[in-house]
């Protein structure tokens, strides 16, 4: 890893590639594929943090990743025995995390999926439920496909016990199926109709659902005995794990992560999260929903959040402040990872850069300021390709992974900086 002493003078382009950061030593677990989830933080490098962190010397007793998104983190630092908290402020996310990261019962989950089949299958099919749906839900939705989906969700509340963590398993299943029974276009990066396509029948997709998940617990052979607490709610906001956290392991936000809201959409909708799913994107990460004064906040920016913001503001005004917003809760973010951080604690965030309207979004730059700013001692930094995105460095209008150089040309590396506290 490179030292970063003076974090200005740094050209983080020619920061190196270390090839210990880009591909997993073992196979995913299958655990970690039950529900789908947008820019998913690879498993293999929460391992490798792990054993980076173990052999700078810090004691890990409790790891947190305050954007934990669908768990992937938490249900690592379970394998290893190590506590866990975390928390998203995406209902949908932290759901899918809880899920993830419990120890099952392969016994158990067959009997309660036997019990809600045979619920399912005494239900009828009332027309009325349909008519008075959300609009957004008919949008997506074909009438059978919408009722099968209403009474397997009937079942699944009536068969499993409300706080029970089989609970959250069934809903995560529930979940995962709806964009293939809904006529949303399959592995696109945008809500969008596919006006061919002809939805999966609702009873079979769930049980091929099942049929992975109880692979994935059999899988899992590790005993759990490690504390995983996971919460709904705005990183910017956790205060009560103060100076308890031996080491954060997370992966911001872009800055345009409140679009990640409209990709959830269907699962908000459906579990009762929201009415309206522009709902969910108040409060993330850079958003503007909320009172937000550009003039007066933006003088909080650091000098690299600050030469970026009045670059773009020529360009289009509505995304600098967009852009300010982000960065100053990201700043803000910086200091809430401190203060979360036992003495001697380590810090280690995956992130990359993004690019609008040929403007340079030096996210790696803003974050490394912003973590000096807040207190971390001895930055490092490094960075990993990202095979896939590397092989294949351009999407489709679509959204799809190409090799056309026509398409949308998407960066192929990320960085990952590390603090001490």
């Amino acid at each position: 890893m490179l030292d970063v002493s003076d974090v200005r003078k740094t050209d983080f382009s020619t920061v190196p590639v270390d090839s210990f950061w880009n591909t997993p030593d073992e196979k995913e677990m299958k655990m970690h594929r039950i529900h789908a989830y947008p820019a998913k933080f690879p498993a293999f490098i929460t391992t490798k943090a792990l054993e980076y962190a173990k052999g700078e010397g810090v004691s890990l007793d409790t790891v947190a990743d305050v954007f934990c998104g669908c768990g992937t983190v938490a249900l690592e630092a379970r394998r290893n025995n190590i506590n866990f908290w975390g928390c998203d402020i995406n209902p949908v996310a932290t759901l899918i995390a809880r899920a993830k990261s419990q120890k099952y019962r392969i016994s158990k989950m067959l009997e309660y999926q036997s019990m809600i089949e045979a619920k399912y299958r005494r239900f009828g099919k009332p027309q009325h439920v349909y008519k008075a749906a959300n609009e957004r839900l008919k949008y997506w939705f074909k009438e059978e496909q919408f009722l099968d989906l209403h009474n397997l969700k009937r079942a699944i509340e009536a068969v499993v016990p409300t706080r029970s963590k089989y609970r959250d398993l069934f809903l995560c299943a529930f979940s995962n199926i709806l964009k293939a029974t809904s006529v949303w276009l399959q592995k696109s990066i945008k809500p969008q109709v596919d006006p061919d396509k002809k939805p999966a029948d609702v009873f079979l997709k769930f049980r091929d659902q099942c049929k992975f998940i109880a692979a994935a617990i059999s899988e899992n052979k590790s005993a759990l005995t490690a504390n995983v607490k996971i919460d709904t709610m705005d990183c910017l906001k956790a205060e009560s794990h103060n100076g308890k956290i031996d080491m954060i392991i997370s992966s911001p936000p872009y800055v345009t992560s409140y679009e990640y809201a409209d990709l959830h959409q269907l699962s908000s909708l459906w579990l009762g999260v929201i009415d309206d799913y522009r709902d969910l994107r108040a409060g993330t990460i850079g958003s503007l929903h909320h009172e937000y004064d550009f003039a007066k906040e933006v003088k909080r920016l650091n000098v690299t959040g600050s030469e970026i913001v009045f670059q773009l503001y020529d360009h289009d005004k509505a995304k600098a402040r967009s852009v300010a917003k982000y960065f100053l809760d990201m700043q803000k973010a910086s200091k809430i990872c401190y203060d979360l951080l036992s003495k001697n604690g380590l810090a280690l965030f995956v992130i990359g850069n993004t690019e609008y309207r040929g403007i340079r979004m030096d996210n790696v730059k803003h974050l490394a300021e912003s973590l000096k700013s807040s207190g971390f001692k001895d930055l490092k930094v490094t960075k990993r390709k990202i095979s896939r995105k590397f092989l294949t460095p351009y999407r489709t209008k679509d959204g799809k992974f190409t090799s056309d150089s026509t398409g949308r040309k998407i960066y192929s590396e990320e960085f990952i900086i590390v603090g001490y506290k």
